[in-house]
């Protein structure tokens, strides 16, 4: 039988960072990835040897009826061709997650220093896990020019602002 839906644990919370759900500006940013008590010190031994992690978070501050499941210009810029819910990287797809690849800073117990998580302070975390260059994408990378022009100030640093 097919599941219609699937409930995940929140595994962590996003402690610092970012605040206000800003579009841009989003580098040189550090914030703390904080593993909930339920889960031991443990799972976490040996990520401090990696230098980035894979971290899947939920867009808790969206609601469900951001959901748009139509074509859409991206950031409702006119300029840019409307693109299906799957294309876009933002709240309004049905899951409302995102993946993000923060640099790993250090550990300090259930803490994971980070930085260049583009989530928001109180963003919900539903797993994380050490990036392993072998499962990034396999061979070139293409896209239209659009998401380019789109996110040219996403990775400055938000010291820029």
């Amino acid at each position: 039988m097919s599941a219609k839906s699937i409930e995940v644990p929140v595994i962590a919370d996003v402690v610092g960072g970012h605040k206000g759900r800003l579009d841009d500006f989003k580098g040189g940013v550090e914030s703390i990835i904080r593993l909930r008590p339920e889960y031991p010190v443990e799972t976490l031994q040996g990520i401090e040897e990696f230098s980035h992690l894979q971290v899947t978070w939920f867009f808790n501050f969206g609601a469900p009826d951001d959901v748009a499941l139509h074509a859409r210009s991206p950031r409702d810029n006119p300029a840019w061709p409307a693109t299906g819910t799957f294309v876009h990287h933002n709240h309004r797809r049905p899951a409302r997650l995102a993946t993000s690849f923060p640099r790993l800073l250090r550990v300090d117990g259930r803490d994971l220093h980070v930085t260049d998580l583009d989530a928001d302070e109180g963003t919900l975390v539903v797993d994380l896990v050490a990036a392993f260059e072998e499962f990034l994408p396999r061979g070139a990378v293409t896209q239209p020019a659009w998401p380019g022009e789109m996110l040219e100030n996403y990775w400055k640093d938000a010291a820029e602002r």
